[in-house]
């Protein structure tokens, strides 16, 4: 059997090639003639680069061969028990693994101060548990997802009149940071799975919307906790590149941050691959060759997400922090909107999680919707979010006067257009603020935030909260132009099948005239004779 197949491999790597290139391109010539940077952070963003696109490369490979059928075989497996208790036991017990193992939570807990790190990952992680229970119940009782969606945003945002106004964005980007790399592909093949099971016509359309409820648990605990802990929240992280002189301390300091992240995605990967292991002892139904491939697919997986955490940590977020402080302190520093709608606009196809979702919404569509149509609607949304979020940097408005409207006009579209573009919508904000969001756009946002002396928690924080909004807007739309469209070609079709009918009557009409002219001629000549 063979396991490493250069030509997928290279293909992935161009996949990623193209992705991450406009947005290198982009710092590239800002860096070379509009903000001058010192060369050693400049070689650093360009060795960041280089890791990201090989870790990118290597991660979609390894989700694809491992994360997808791991989680395709434990949807299957749970929901053909048919037990109610071990859907639930399963969904929820993998649901708190999955995020308590998630990177991006970890950044999180560094930002509030007041709420010890444990017992924020563990509640994070029991929020996400319990709505992937409701998730997978909704599946299985074939329950409409607008309604769930509808009935617990009102809920945050009820709750949100009593939050402190400094935990309002930490807690609205949670939902987006904890459905990243890790969580994605796995979650979504988890519904995938469930979904096979059923052979109705909606299955396919359900087997999406579990990261949409798996994004409302982490937004809620963050939430309940600032009420019982208090309103400290401070952000910790500090973006500034180490003081570094020679070539040999930049690679130093790259190969010395490493050996970190090894660890923090061993533990992401661990629990979940020795979970899987358990699970198939016990279950049976792998051959041989697929649990092989599965477990290469996991070392993809993991080498993959090492070297990516490490470009954007290490190269890419003291850049984009310098980038953001720059700006906001020229004599241009408006222009911070127009530029981070640019960045933002291509940044997202860096995300690896996005060409998960891609893919499996083209293949559970059969390409009726098309991976490059959701790509584009998923660039234009977060380019709208990216500039809306340098709005509030440079003006200090609270990120409730974008949300509470635009989470509306979402609910709206969600009873308007078909139900699989309300699904994918609200799956693809958690899939679209991810990493490359955390790492490059949050720094850039804090960096000018900084430099304008505004409130960084406040006005800063939030960019992945308005990331994650915006798409459920334009894919929606995307949905809503594909109704008009089809409803069109509809009435088009009925028109022209009462076209060929009148045609079909006219012909008749027009030959039994001509039968009766023939039969009365006949007549004639008969009387004649």
């Amino acid at each position: 059997m063979k396991l490493f197949n250069k030509t997928i491999l290279s293909e992935k790597i161009k996949e990623s090639l193209s992705s991450v290139l406009p947005v290198t391109a982009i710092v590239l010539v800002l860096l070379a003639f509009f903000i001058p940077v010192p060369t050693e952070m400049l070689l650093s963003f360009i060795i960041g680069a280089v890791m990201i696109i090989l870790g990118m490369g290597l991660f979609t490979l390894g989700a694809e061969s491992s994360m997808s059928p791991m989680g395709e075989y434990i949807g299957a497996k749970i929901t053909k028990s048919r037990k109610l208790f071990l859907i639930i036991f399963v969904s929820f017990f993998v649901g708190v693994l999955i995020t308590v193992s998630e990177p991006d939570l970890q950044v999180l807990a560094n930002q509030i101060s007041s709420i010890p790190n444990l017992i924020l990952i563990l509640s994070v992680g029991v929020g996400v548990g319990l709505f992937l229970v409701v998730a997978m119940l909704r599946i299985i009782f074939k329950i409409k997802l607008k309604y769930l969606l509808l009935f617990f945003y009102a809920a945050v945002f009820i709750l949100a009149f009593f939050v402190p106004d400094n935990f309002l964005a930490l807690a609205f980007d949670s939902g987006g940071v904890t459905t990243g790399p890790m969580t994605v592909p796995f979650i979504m093949a988890l519904g995938v799975g469930v979904c096979a099971i059923r052979s109705d016509d909606s299955a396919d359309n359900d087997s999406f919307g579990l990261v949409a409820l798996c994004s409302v648990g982490p937004i809620l605990a963050v939430m309940i906790l600032s009420l019982v802990f208090g309103v400290d929240a401070e952000a910790y992280t500090d973006y500034s590149m180490p003081a570094i002189n020679t070539s040999q301390e930049i690679t130093s300091m790259f190969l010395g941050n490493i050996p970190h992240y090894l660890k923090e995605v061993a533990i992401a990967v661990a629990p979940m691959a020795v979970f899987f292991l358990i699970f198939q002892l016990i279950c049976g139904g792998i051959k041989k060759n697929k649990l092989i491939k599965i477990l290469v697919g996991l070392l993809y997986t993991y080498v993959g997400l090492v070297l990516f955490l490490t470009g954007v940590n290490v190269g890419f977020m003291p850049v984009g922090n310098y980038i953001g402080q720059a700006i906001a302190l020229s004599r241009f520093k408006f222009v911070i909107v127009p530029l981070g709608m640019i960045i933002g606009y291509f940044i997202v196809s860096a995300e690896p999680a996005v060409h998960v979702l891609m893919k499996q919404v083209e293949e559970t569509t059969s390409g009726a919707i098309p991976g490059k149509l959701l790509g584009n609607a998923l660039s234009i949304g977060v380019a709208v979010s990216v500039g809306l979020a340098m709005i509030r940097v440079l003006t200090g408005i609270s990120i409730m006067w974008f949300l509470i409207p635009g989470y509306a006009i979402a609910l709206i579209l969600a009873f308007v257009v078909p139900d699989i573009f309300t699904s994918i919508a609200f799956d693809s904000g958690g899939v679209a603020s991810g990493p490359m969001t955390a790492t490059f756009l949050l720094p850039f946002a804090v960096g000018a935030c900084a430099a304008l002396g505004g409130n960084i928690v406040e006005d800063a924080f939030g960019v992945v909260a308005m990331v994650a909004m915006t798409p459920l807007i334009t894919i929606q739309i995307l949905g809503l132009i594909y109704k008009i469209k089809q409803h069109k070609a509809a009435s088009d079709t009925a028109a022209e099948a009462d076209t060929s009918e009148e045609l079909q009557e006219n012909v008749i009409e027009i030959s039994s005239s001509d039968a009766s002219e023939t039969k009365s001629l006949e007549d004639e000549d008969i009387i004649e004779l």
